[in-house]
């Protein structure tokens, strides 16, 4: 159960961030997070009903709350990465960031995942680094411009990434008591927080329609995504269960693909198959 939690929350995870990122390149960044997140915060809440009585404690709210704040940022900085950096290299660089903080964690608390479970996480760790390798191939479009020592949007997905890992951390902290409650305390924390910021910095929420309605979509996908990560943590391991969510850049790169036609190098051809194989392992150790 763990496994196929996992899987499906991976593929919206990209699904949402290739969204997020396709709408940063036309609206300002923490308005796209703004209204991406209260769209989440309502389809959450549209949902919980369905779901069952919970019985959330104060420490459950709180730590809800600081992975909001933690995650808003990390989604805040990816959409910004995937808006100015190429997306198949974007993706997958914040992924490596993310998976290092919560499996340590995991490990320090005492998780202790099988050979094959280890072995799996660490090959998707390899995959995921494959993913991000640029192409030079003649007939491909030409690497975006370097920052710093490194391609664009790639200090953008370092902090992102970073972020992200303890938004991962703090929302699995949470006790299943709670249900999903945490979730909802972490958009009620974060939405004022990043609006306070769209009016600080003078920027406007409006948009285009198009681009209103896939930051709405995205913002669903990624309340969705956070629901089955969080109901996945309490099947398991929870490095197994981030090092499974932590393959989302293969459906945003995929998405890259489709819509934005980027190229996939030989070597993140590799990468897939490496990730593919990874989850296998895993899923057969768990």
């Amino acid at each position: 159960m763990l496994s196929v939690l996992a899987l499906f929350s991976a593929a919206f995870y990209g699904a949402a961030d290739f969204c997020g990122g396709f709408a940063s390149r036309r609206a300002p960044m923490f308005s796209v997070v703004t209204i991406g997140q209260s769209a989440g915060l309502v389809s959450l809440l549209l949902v919980m009903p369905l779901l069952g009585a919970s019985s959330p404690r104060g420490a459950d709210i709180v730590w809800g709350a600081a992975s909001g704040i933690a995650g808003g940022f990390g989604v805040a900085l990816l959409y910004r990465a995937l808006a100015i950096g190429t997306m198949g290299v974007v993706a997958p660089t914040t992924s490596v960031c993310a998976v290092g903080i919560p499996v340590l964690a995991g490990l320090a608390l005492g998780d202790r995942p099988g050979a094959q479970v280890g072995a799996g996480i660490a090959l998707a760790i390899v995959a995921i680094v494959l993913l991000g390798q640029e192409s030079t191939h003649p007939e491909h479009p030409a690497p975006k411009p370097m920052q710093a020592g490194l391609p664009a949007g790639m200090w953008h997905a370092l902090g992102s990434g970073v972020a992200i890992g303890l938004f991962f951390l703090l929302l699995a902290r949470a006790s299943p008591e709670a249900g999903l409650w945490p979730l909802v305390a972490a958009r009620i924390a974060g939405i004022p927080f990043f609006a306070a910021i769209v009016l600080a910095r003078g920027a406007s929420f409006r948009m285009p329609r198009p681009i209103l309605w896939l930051v709405i979509g995205g913002g669903a996908l990624d309340m969705l995504a956070n629901v089955l990560y969080l109901l996945a943590t309490r099947y398991g391991d929870l490095s197994v269960a981030v090092t499974l969510v932590s393959l989302y850049p293969a459906s945003t790169v995929l998405l890259a693909r489709v819509v934005l036609q980027e190229r996939l190098s030989r070597l993140q051809v590799v990468g897939m198959v490496g990730a593919l194989v990874a989850v296998l392992l895993i899923v057969g150790g768990g």
